[in-house]
């Protein structure tokens, strides 16, 4: 199912089924782009989302297309500063009705349970310089790479190296009021991010991956540490993975079991395009691959996509200590391949590319698709194929930083969807079904946290969780959204999509969706097949009046014209336009019919 015109028709309106049109804006589609297009698109300045005026908190001005505000809340106090990046938040992940974020200088926890009015349960103060979490049960994991970090998370610096914390920290947060400290695993180069990598066979044991980017400590502070290219040192710290294994009923034995070299045979990349974000990319292009920046594990493929810096790479995790590499792949335009997220299939992949490191502006106008956006791969037999770029093309001022960043899927059936976070280029959702031509479907955008001069601001990232998105501002605190039937996004794909119900949800390390059987999720593929027109006009109006009666019978009844719809969906798809969508309608049919009691 990989094809998917987002076209709306007369028939849509006119189903029972089908949901009402937004007239806030026109839709045009997702700027994209062709690796071998010969000029490059640009930022445009023809958008609700440019020229908004600037505010501290929730004042800026917003715009809003197929989504609404449900609430925001203000960073803590204890967060609650401008001063550099020092406080600044970072990621998110959830577990139950939790959200955990992070930030530069510690963690909050809210309780979501009611999303327009987010309570925030406790803050813990522990600097980090990235605070980027996962949660695993009662087990929170940290990332912290900052000169500043205390292994007692205390604010008064460290003075003996000894002392200091760079790594990934434990903590037991059984008690969401009172988190508390278990571990502090050391590593060489600091975590600046981690994803958890679960054991295929053994669910006593998890594996974190450690995406290390700071320089290799001194050995006097970590012994074993030690600097240098592979062919002067074997046992650098550099071109390498740290593997961490946690026993969940001991996390306090958590310790680094091996390194991963993954980067053998890879050659220096390319080039990397536009401004380097500081002297010190240019040189670490000139070693060549060493470390990776992210990882995104997919458990049920046993599959991780890695960016590392230089590469996205596809590596194989059967057995996660000892990772295989697939593919790697390199581009000259990617400045860093920052993050990646894989559709439900594991099929395609989307890499984003952190040009300007994420403090810069760089979605100006004149600002190339091809820099600082994302690009769609799809994975055949184990190796990638590109199909071109994507970004957010409302042009933004010069004193918001904002290029692609993190993101995640939005569960709905028979579609690729993805909401992504552009910092203070706001955030936004498109359709990637088809890897060449994205189109855009939502956004949500502030305008500058200031008009005169670069604060640093805008969404880390943004997931959705059970039927909200939530994206983690960095200067101002908590959004939660949530998406509005349109013409690209039907009622029924929006309510299908809330079935998909999460109880734990790390976006780097991604679960397989799977929906119940519900009429939903039936429906949403009748909406899909009535835009890109997958059988006729005709036979989509049988297919509504079916489900209708269908939903209006009961037990035996309701079991019997279900089945029998199944089957002549079967038969439907033998002569489709869009078969594909039509046998997995059928297997959704069929998976109710069997559910009916």
């Amino acid at each position: 199912m990989r094809t998917l015109s987002l076209k709306p028709t007369a028939l849509l309106a006119a189903l029972s089924c089908a949901a009402p049109i937004a007239t806030q804006r026109i839709a045009t589609p997702l700027y994209a782009q062709s690796p071998r297009a010969a000029r490059d698109t640009v930022a445009t300045t023809d958008d609700p989302r440019v020229g908004l005026g600037p505010g501290e908190k929730n004042n800026a001005g917003i715009a809003l297309w197929n989504m609404r505000l449900v609430s925001y809340s203000p960073k803590p106090v204890e967060f609650d500063s401008t001063r550099g990046l020092a406080f600044v938040n970072s990621d998110l992940a959830f577990r139950d009705n939790l959200v955990f974020q992070g930030n530069f200088s510690g963690f909050a926890i809210w309780d979501v349970s009611d999303p327009a009015r987010p309570v925030l349960l406790s803050t813990v103060v522990c600097a980090t310089d990235q605070g980027d979490p996962s949660i695993y049960g009662n087990l929170l994991f940290i990332s912290a790479e900052s000169p500043r970090s205390r292994t007692d998370c205390g604010t008064q610096g460290v003075e003996d190296g000894r002392d200091r914390m760079r790594g990934v920290r434990i903590f037991d947060v059984s008690d969401p009021r009172n988190p508390r400290l278990v571990k502090n695993v050391q590593t060489c180069r600091g975590s600046h991010t981690h994803t958890i990598v679960p054991h295929p066979t053994d669910s006593s044991v998890i594996y974190i991956y450690v995406g290390g980017s700071a320089s290799v400590r001194d050995s006097s502070e970590l012994p074993g540490c030690s600097d240098g290219t592979v062919a002067e040192n074997p046992n650098t710290a550099h071109y390498r993975v740290d593997i961490i294994r946690v026993p969940l009923r001991n996390p306090e034995q958590a310790e680094v079991i091996g390194y991963a070299r993954i980067f053998e045979g890879l050659p220096r990349p390319p080039g990397r395009a536009g401004e380097p974000f500081s002297d010190t990319t240019t040189n670490w292009r000139a070693f060549g691959p060493r470390g990776c920046h992210d990882f995104t594990a997919y458990p049920a493929y046993n599959l991780v996509a890695g960016a590392c810096g230089s590469f996205g790479i596809l590596l194989d995790v059967k057995d996660p200590e000892r990772p295989v590499r697939l593919d790697a792949l390199s581009d000259i335009n990617f400045s860093l391949w920052h993050t990646a997220v894989f559709s439900n299939d594991a099929r395609s992949v989307v890499f984003t590319d952190e040009w300007g490191g994420g403090t810069a502006p760089r979605c100006r106008i004149g600002d190339p698709v091809r820099l600082g956006g994302n690009t769609i791969l799809t994975i055949h037999g184990g190796k990638f194929r590109q199909h071109g770029y994507v970004k957010m093309l409302a042009a933004q001022t010069e004193t918001e930083n904002c290029v692609s960043h993190n993101g995640g899927l939005v569960p709905v059936p028979g579609r690729d969807i993805m909401v992504q976070g552009w910092y203070q280029g706001g955030v936004n959702v498109f359709d990637f079904s088809d890897p060449d031509n994205p189109v855009e479907i939502a956004y949500f955008d502030r305008g500058p946290v200031d008009g005169d001069r670069l604060i640093v601001g805008g969404s880390w990232g943004a997931y959705w969780y059970n039927g909200y998105i939530y994206s983690s501002e960095l200067a101002r605190g908590l959004d939660v959204l949530e998406l509005l039937p349109s013409e690209y996004l039907s009622k029924n794909e929006i309510e299908a999509a809330r079935l998909a119900r999460m109880r734990e949800y790390n976006p780097q390390s991604q679960p397989r969706i799977v929906w119940p059987p519900a009429f939903p999720v039936i429906r949403s593929y009748l909406d899909q097949l009535v835009r890109n027109r997958g059988l006729p006009e005709g036979r989509l109006r049988e297919i509504a009046q079916a489900l209708d009666a269908a939903e209006r019978a009961a037990g035996a009844d309701r079991r019997r014209q279900l089945s029998a719809l199944a089957s002549r969906l079967e038969a439907d798809a033998r002569s489709a336009s869009d078969p594909a969508r039509v046998q997995a309608m059928a297997r959704a049919v069929r998976e109710l019919a069997e559910a009916t009691r």
